[in-house]
């Protein structure tokens, strides 16, 4: 127990700090010991300002406060409580005669209260529940936190351009309610772009939920989307909520939406029409408030003359689209991805693995990816949990890379030809950068492949300003 501490912030697993607020010294001492003898780390403020003191500079998540106190009273640590710590919550302590100002208090937002005199039981038991309903937040907070990590904008690894685009486009597409159509390549992160729209959109605290539209029969996937009622067909044994009622507030995201069967397709026309789903075997409109994403791998405009796809859902779909590179036609996010997912899976596999050779980065530099950025991500998984020596290299690739004798192709805007007849110091600038971008900024493997000392390299960047 302790009459000052240092400021700390708090996570879910942290020990829950308890602050005490009592005139009478020696029963707030009673209050601290009881709860510090279940581990919990409390602090004792002997009057109301200091009390207040306490909550302007430190940081608690339960406040047990008298409620009948001189200056400043349980009533204003309470205010207090609330303003400066939102995710704290607080206990009040009080006499039988003013039971009804500690429900008036629980009316402003203290948890409960306890009624003189205590027993250690049911202190002990109180600000259990208390803690509990803290921890809950806090692992809200935490999720968020991981989310934001994962799914928002920090979370998506590139450097190239042609990225940078595509993350400039979904930032200013996340916060509005339209609907996005993300077209690209299987493999190419169309579910994780999604997620960032929903994760930095105003729905971000609903649900997102995902449905692949090509791995289901048609009447399989009307029961998924909207839902049916018992015995709307043979195995339908119990009413079945649909993704768009689960999603109601969020985010729908509806994957492979050019495999979606014409029938389907048009009552999902209806619904973005009217906002209303009717659940299959049932006549009932259910109101429904959900933003729809969807993503293809296929070319819509051939599929609609073709008659596989309807002209009025496209447009539909499409208000806004977000087109997906190929990674072959984003190489400079190669080396940073493989380093993402080095570090991700050492840490998945408990390993050590300090970093991948330039030999190794360049077969993955040079490999075309038709399985796009999903199976780089496989491929240098299964470098981490076959190798040996703390070192991805050569040895570590997979049989499809290490007989690859491909170069990475080059266009003469942007590669070796397009250096024909410029200065001699164009074409070093060239070939520095790219090395270095090869290496992923690693100066000391960069040295090596260019066959130049590590302070040549130092000057010959400094001297290119890269």
């Amino acid at each position: 127990m302790s009459e000052t501490q240092e400021s700390t912030g708090n996570s879910a697993n942290s020990p829950i700090r308890v602050l005490v607020v009592d005139n009478d010294k020696s029963h707030a001492q009673a209050m601290a010991e009881t709860l510090e003898r279940v581990d919990y780390d409390c602090t004792v403020a002997t009057s109301g300002p200091d009390g207040a003191q306490f909550i302007d500079q430190d940081s608690f998540d339960v406040v047990i406060t008298d409620l009948v106190m001189n200056e400043v009273d349980g009533e204003e640590i309470l205010r207090r409580s609330k303003e400066a710590l939102p995710d704290c919550e607080v206990i009040v302590v009080t006499g039988h005669a003013s039971v009804p100002k500690a429900v008036e208090a629980m009316q402003q937002g203290a948890f409960n209260f306890l009624e003189k005199p205590l027993t250690p039981d049911r202190l002990r038991a109180v600000t259990e529940k208390a803690a509990d309903a803290v921890r809950l937040k806090l692992a809200n907070v935490d999720l968020h936190q991981r989310l934001d990590e994962r799914f928002g904008f920090e979370g998506i690894i590139y450097a190239s351009d042609k990225m940078k685009a595509v993350i400039e486009r979904v930032k200013r597409l996340a916060p509005t309610d339209a609907s996005v159509l993300i077209t690209g390549e299987t493999g190419t992160g169309k579910e994780l772009i999604a997620q960032a729209l929903h994760q930095n959109s105003p729905r971000r605290k609903k649900p997102f939920v995902a449905l692949n539209c090509a791995a289901l029969s048609e009447h399989l996937l009307e029961s998924e989307l909207f839902g049916h009622v018992r015995g709307a067909y043979t195995d339908a044994q119990t009413d079945r909520v649909g993704r768009f009622e689960y999603a109601h507030g969020g985010t729908l995201f509806l994957d492979e939406v050019g495999d979606m069967p014409m029938p389907t397709q048009i009552k999902l026309l209806r619904v973005l029409e009217s906002g209303e789903i009717v659940r299959v075997g049932e006549n009932k409109p259910v109101n429904v408030n959900v933003r729809v994403l969807s993503a293809t791998n296929r070319d819509l405009e051939v599929a609609i003359e073709e008659g596989r796809f309807r002209h009025d859902l496209y447009h539909r779909l499409k208000v806004i689209t977000v087109d997906l590179p190929r990674l072959a036609d984003r190489r400079d996010d190669i080396i940073p991805l493989c380093d993402h997912f080095r570090k991700q899976f050492t840490k998945r596999h408990k390993k050590t693995v300090r970093g991948i050779s330039g030999a190794a980065s360049r077969k993955l530099f040079a490999f075309d990816w038709p399985g796009n950025v999903r199976q780089l991500r496989n491929v240098v998984e299964s470098m981490v949990v076959i190798d040996t020596d703390e070192i991805l290299d050569v040895d570590d690739l997979p049989m499809e890379l290490e007989e690859s004798r491909s170069p990475v192709e080059t266009t003469p805007e942007s590669g070796p030809a397009g250096l024909i007849g410029q200065p001699l110091s164009e074409i070093e600038r060239w070939a520095v950068e790219q090395t270095l971008k090869l290496t992923g900024g690693n100066r000391e493997e960069s040295a090596k492949i260019l066959e130049i000392g590590a302070r040549t390299l130092y000057r010959k960047i400094k001297e290119y300003g890269l």
